[in-house]
């Protein structure tokens, strides 16, 4: 870079600090300025009776329009209640499900395999003997929205106070990812799998509300079964590639109201 190139760049710093103190130019060696990451902002269950609790996800480098739910468990692993889950699974609609003359528009689509572990866990079986919802039978809208394509942080309540210690699971899929293990061809009988390739992965972090101290991490616990046929937990996680980079951090404390 020229001098006179680096002495501009020093003077235009130097304005932008006077004029806004708050405002951060980073420049990149070319001269290019570096963008912030988004940070969405979810709220679900705001009536609820028990504990706030913020949830913050950061994105991997392979996120890419994932579906994911939140959910808690007590410290034996009985499910408790959904914290938040996608949309799409929470009413099994999805923008692409009917094509009609040619054109897409919303219709039921049933995805068994999207987020197998959450669906037994929560154990509503469906009038096709599905763990997952129906559009007769959604998950409440107090617990469900979109899938942010950003970093997010969840603000939610748990509907009554929970146990002294218990579990914040996070389980997230992303469909069609294929790597040398999970391959489009490896059961080509099984539809379910094709849609889901490699499994949904499960995040889990102990909330113990006596000792907890700002935030807990979701540590990665395994991966679900392959086509949903049960609510199985896999810990080998060997044969996951890019699965394992749908998430960054993920991390978990209670909110002081």
């Amino acid at each position: 870079m020229k001098l006179i190139h680096v002495f501009i760049l020093i003077l235009l710093a130097g304005f932008i600090a006077y004029s806004d103190p708050y405002m951060i130019l980073e420049i990149e060696p070319q001269g290019k300025q570096k963008k912030s990451p988004v940070t969405d902002t979810l709220l679900t269950n705001q009536d609820g009776g028990g504990e706030m609790l913020r949830i913050e996800f950061t994105k991997g480098a392979a996120h890419n329009h994932p579906l994911f739910a939140i959910w808690v468990e007590d410290a034996a692993g009985n499910y408790i209640q959904t914290l938040y889950v996608s949309k799409s699974i929470a009413t099994s609609i999805f923008n692409y499900g009917e094509r009609n003359e040619g054109t897409w528009s919303n219709g039921v689509v049933r995805r068994p395999a999207a987020l197998p572990y959450w669906a037994h866990k929560r154990g509503v079986k469906a009038s096709d003997g599905l763990y997952m919802p129906l559009p007769e039978n959604p998950v409440p809208d107090a617990y469900s929205g979109p899938t942010p394509k950003n970093n997010f942080v969840l603000h939610t309540r748990l509907d009554h106070a929970g146990p002294d210690v218990y579990y914040v699971l996070l389980e997230v899929n992303q469909p069609w990812d294929w790597n040398e293990y999970w391959t489009n061809n490896k059961y080509p009988d099984d539809e379910d799998y094709k849609a889901s390739s490699q499994p949904a992965v499960v995040y889990r972090a102990v909330v113990n509300k006596k000792e907890i101290s700002g935030e807990v991490p979701l540590e990665l616990v395994g991966h679900s079964h392959y086509s949903g046929k049960d609510g199985s937990l896999n810990e080998d996680v060997s044969t996951l590639t890019t699965a394992l980079e749908i998430a960054g951090q993920i991390v978990v404390s209670i909110e002081v109201e």
